[in-house]
């Protein structure tokens, strides 16, 4: 197989961590980069996941001020997005 180097720049933390997971998944950096590039090629997009480990603490905040909310039924519900547009042009 005919192969060429593409040269990167990335913090080394990030490519620690990566050849780590990837060590841990059996797989090793350059394949998993070489597939995400097939997979990048065959679907001409970019994926990212916006998953987190822990909420961040502004998220933390919101999801308490939403269950206090909730439970005060302090808040409105809506059937259908028709509704919940009529409701904004309203206020």
């Amino acid at each position: 197989m005919n192969t060429t180097i593409i040269n990167i720049k990335t913090d080394p933390k990030v490519k620690i961590k990566a050849k780590r997971i990837a060590f841990d998944l059996g797989l090793n950096l350059s394949g998993v980069l070489n597939a995400y590039l097939k997979q990048f090629i065959r679907t001409k997009s970019v994926y990212f996941s916006l998953n987190e480990e822990n909420p961040s603490p502004f998220l933390m905040q919101a999801m308490k001020e939403s269950e206090k909310q909730r439970k005060s039924k302090d808040y409105y519900s809506f059937n259908n997005p028709r509704e919940a547009i009529d409701f904004l042009k309203k206020q």
